[in-house]
């Protein structure tokens, strides 16, 4: 039974996208009404399977699908997979829901649809792949779905985010498959669970399986929006539709965590030099996106830098997992607990500014000001997506941050004792610690901007404040209102009852994480407290000292401040590094190589005829044309004269056949010329590559790397 309740998940909205399709094509209401539906459907089935995962009668539960692309599709189920498994089902159908109202005016409404469940098909199937080769799969098919919310508008910077989306996807696709294709040159497999019983000795004595397990890195990293391949998260969410945002900064970086959650469980574990090294991509990551969050003046692209700072506190805990050995079990709950928490506060907040947007139809903060003012429902809303984010005391997102923090404290306090080797210096991870608090501060003083903006300031055209004041429970419908309202509620009872709710969350991922004792955390003694404290002033003061007086500034006349844009436009990587690099730098260091290589032979040939075998001119070597030019235009020549002196002999021509013909010779050498470097170009890159492989099958057989 629990075979079919798989299968139903995953092919399920991928059958019934095409049928929503051809619904949507005569009938739109009836389309938006099956696709919640079918939303609607896969949420149950995958609380069904929690459930039955949960009481055990359905851990372990493997799925085989034959001779798909060669080497077939491999599921499995366990705590993990079905408790994402349903959080991923739920968020879609929410946003589904709320759809229906959001692109109430909008076009193309079909192929959103279209490509909304094709995605949670796909997303589904990463979430319960047993094998990398299926991870990949889908993980392709979810990348090239999702392509299509983020340019649904056609406009220009949707176009543009929708390219750089689509080359972070491709390229970390690729090397993605590289290391698949290394891992599995290395280990003989690709199912997870063959993997652990090799992985402590093969990390000690391959460095095959690293250089595998970064090619994988790099192609998970890119779609977690971890630096430095985040550039597609700022870029893509303020031009995607709010629904869209929701699932792509919600679900879809999951899905990239849940590859380097597999790579350091099963591949990487307990490897300290892994863990310091996720664990440093995991700092920057976290500081990156809280700075580019501080300074943002748009609703949703704040948001969005938002989610790069909060894959980096999940990218601590991880790293903190390897460091920590064998007593890894309190930052693998943080990790857990802390993707759970960001899926559904940005399903919440998101979907917030998509209320927002849909009534303004803007995003910069000095045009949407005011607006969620006398408006309690959305105040409601909003404020609990805030205080979870903000790692507040009652709150979900303090109970996850507790636990990492937590896992920093406990590396400090067992490098000082002598109870694990120290990797880092204490004095390293003490610094470690501040960047985290400070992070934490970052985040709260974010918040506070958009939470005040909307809620507590007024817009400064006070005609445009009456009409935001005048919309009070219009602003959305009541479909639109469960949705939302449901989704916030969620995010306090994790926080209220964190015994309850949050461990038993964290227990289902115990088996899927390798964790073997289960431990219990007191989540508000004084010193767990004291740790949210500092993060909260410290973002007081920067909300104080930053955000009102350096964001905040008055243009000539003005009597209130409005936001500025104070981050410098020099400091985007994508256009600083990755644009000039990919468009300019490497096609024409590409172009510069293949043109000396191929042109290589050719100056070998001038050399030595000017050297070695000194060339002399030869009497038929011409300055002009050949020597079979020059014979056909003497016989044109002879032929003129013959013409003048008899039937042009009032008009004589006097043409000059040696020149035309060799014009004409030059142009044909040249075009032939063209074609045989075309072939010869690619010749040489087939070459080359082959040439390549022999030398990498003749090293590997020698040396037996």
């Amino acid at each position: 039974m629990q075979n079919y309740l798989i299968e139903g998940v995953v092919f399920l909205p991928m059958a019934a996208a095409l049928i929503g399709y051809l619904i949507g094509r005569s009938h739109k209401r009836a389309r938006s009404l099956f696709a919640n539906i079918v939303t609607g459907a896969c949420f149950v089935l995958c609380a069904v399977v929690l459930i039955q995962t949960a009481i055990g009668t359905a851990d372990g539960v493997s799925v085989t699908i034959p001779y798909v692309c060669g080497m077939g599709l491999h599921f499995t189920l366990d705590g993990f997979r079905a408790l994402y498994g349903t959080i991923a089902a739920f968020m879609w159908f929410m946003t589904t829901l709320f759809s229906g109202e959001y692109f109430g005016r909008y076009r193309n409404r079909n192929r959103y649809y279209l490509f909304l469940l094709l995605t949670l098909g796909a997303t589904e199937g990463v979430f319960f792949s047993a094998d990398f080769y299926t991870t990949f799969l889908f993980f392709e098919v979810m990348s090239f779905t999702s392509y299509v919310w983020i340019v649904h508008d056609e406009k220009p910077e949707s176009m543009r985010a929708g390219a750089t989306y689509l080359a972070v996807a491709v390229i970390g696709g690729l090397v993605m498959l590289m290391g698949i294709f290394l891992l599995y040159d290395v280990t003989g497999t690709l199912f997870f669970a063959e993997l652990t019983d090799m992985s402590l000795f093969a990390v000690q004595s391959s460095p095959r399986l690293w250089a595998a397990g970064l090619c994988l890195l790099f192609g998970f990293g890119a779609k977690a929006g971890a630096f430095p391949l985040h550039i597609w998260l700022p870029k893509a969410h303020p031009v995607a539709p709010a629904p869209a945002s929701a699932l792509l900064s919600g679900i879809l970086t999951k899905a990239g965590m849940y590859g380097i959650l597999i790579l350091t469980a099963y591949l990487f574990w307990g490897n300290a030099a892994w863990g310091g090294m996720i664990l440093i991509i995991g700092v920057f990551t976290m500081v990156i996106g809280a700075l580019l969050a501080l300074f943002c003046v748009d609703l949703k692209r704040t948001l969005a830098c938002s989610s790069v700072s909060q894959i980096g506190f999940i990218l601590v805990g991880v790293g903190m997992s390897g460091l920590l050995g064998s007593e890894n079990a309190v930052a693998w709950r943080g990790s857990l607990l802390h993707m759970v928490n960001h899926s559904l506060i940005k399903l919440v907040l998101f979907m917030a500014a998509g209320v927002v947007f849909m009534n303004v139809h803007k995003l910069n903060l000095n045009d949407i000001r005011g607006f969620g003012h006398k408006k309690p429902l959305l105040n409601y809303i909003f404020l609990m997506g805030a205080l979870g984010i903000g790692g507040v005391p009652l709150f979900n997102g303090y109970v996850s941050k507790t636990l990492i923090h937590e896992s920093i404290v406990e590396y400090v306090f067992s490098i000082n004792a002598g109870i694990i080797p120290a990797f880092f210096s204490a004095t390293f991870m003490n610094a470690v610690e501040w960047m985290f608090l400070i992070s934490g501060g970052l985040t709260a003083a974010y918040m506070a901007k958009l939470y005040v903006c909307l809620f507590v300031e007024k817009n400064t055209d006070s005609s445009v404040q009456k009409k935001y004041d005048g919309l009070k429970g219009k602003y959305m419908n009541r479909t639109s209102a469960l949705a939302l309202t449901v989704s916030a509620t969620l995010l306090p009872a994790g926080g209220l009852f964190p015994g309850i709710v949050m461990d038993s969350v964290a227990d289902l991922g115990q088996g899927f994480l390798r964790i073997n004792t289960i431990e219990k955390t007191a989540y508000f003694t004084p010193a767990n407290l004291r740790g949210a404290l500092i993060s909260l002033v410290l973002g007081a003061l920067v909300y104080g000292f930053v955000v009102r007086l350096a964001v905040m500034k008055k243009n000539g006349e003005e009597k209130r401040k409005h936001y500025a844009d104070r981050w410098p436009v020099w400091l985007d990587l994508e256009n600083l590094i990755y644009r000039p690099a990919l468009l300019k730098i490497l096609p024409f260091t590409f172009a510069l190589v293949c043109r000396f290589l191929d042109s290589l032979v050719d100056t070998l040939v001038v050399v030595l005829r000017k050297t070695v075998y000194r060339d002399e001119k030869l009497p038929h070597e011409r300055t002009e044309g050949t020597a079979l030019t020059h014979l056909l235009a003497c016989v044109a020549g002879a032929f003129q004269f013959l013409g003048n002196v008899t039937i042009h002999r009032k008009n004589p021509r006097n043409r000059d056949y040696e020149h035309r013909l060799a014009l004409i010779h030059l142009e044909w050498s040249e075009n032939s010329m063209m074609i045989s470097r075309s072939m010869s170009f690619g010749l040489l890159l087939f070459c080359i590559g082959l040439i390549l492989t022999v030398a990498y099958l003749f090293i590997k057989d020698v040396f037996g790397f």
